[in-house]
């Protein structure tokens, strides 16, 4: 997941400085991305200032270093919205952020296109779990070092205990993604975010 999109998005809703964006990250984007460090979010607007995709205005400060806020361009807008609602190719791990990042910025796409996201990765899933949800789980080979010593039947168990864990991980995951679609496939247009939270509370 590239950091860009993750700024684009937070500056597409409002503008802000670097030491916002950080704290964004830190705090509300903190599964989105992992120990992303202030000199990355600068390096980044850098980049995306040079390509015209955000600027900048400068407030001074007394006995401070002034402030830089940023904001997106008509460019930069585009080139968000072209990343988030053009084609989507789910990651091989249902637990990477590629999907929470769009989902996080739904309010910029139209129910049409946050229901063909959700159908794209619920129908990938699907067939992931009927391909390897009963697979052959054998052990491929069994020779071990001399000098090392293999508990098999502990290797077992705790391949089983993380196959298991897994499989009710994507379970309950497709539960809670087949919730939210429910929801906005089935909500009339125009209705109200805090009926829609109501609407989800209830289905569940």
């Amino acid at each position: 997941m590239k950091l860009e999109s993750i700024l684009l998005g937070v500056l597409a809703r409002h503008p802000s400085t670097g030491y916002d964006l950080k704290k964004f990250l830190d705090m509300h984007g903190r599964f989105m991305r992992s120990n992303t460090q202030m000199s990355q979010v600068y390096r980044s607007l850098g980049k995306m200032e040079s390509r015209g995709w955000v600027s900048h205005t400068v407030q001074e400060r007394a006995g401070a270093t002034d402030a830089k806020t940023y904001r997106i361009t008509h460019e930069g807008l585009t080139v968000f919205l072209d990343w988030l609602t053009g084609p989507y190719s789910p990651p091989t791990r249902f637990q990477d952020p590629d999907l929470g990042v769009r989902l996080a910025f739904a309010g910029f796409m139209s129910r049409e296109q946050l229901l063909h996201l959700l159908d794209v990765e619920l129908t990938t899933r699907r067939e992931e779990v009927a391909r390897y949800r009963f697979r052959d789980r054998s052990p491929i080979g069994t020779a071990v070092d001399d000098h090392a010593t293999f508990d098999e039947d502990l290797a077992t168990l705790v391949s089983e205990w993380a196959h298991e864990g897994g499989a009710q991980a994507m379970d309950a995951y497709l539960e809670h993604l087949e919730l939210l679609r429910r929801v906005v496939l089935d909500a009339p247009e125009g209705t109200a975010g805090s009926e829609l939270i109501s609407r989800l509370h209830d289905i569940r």
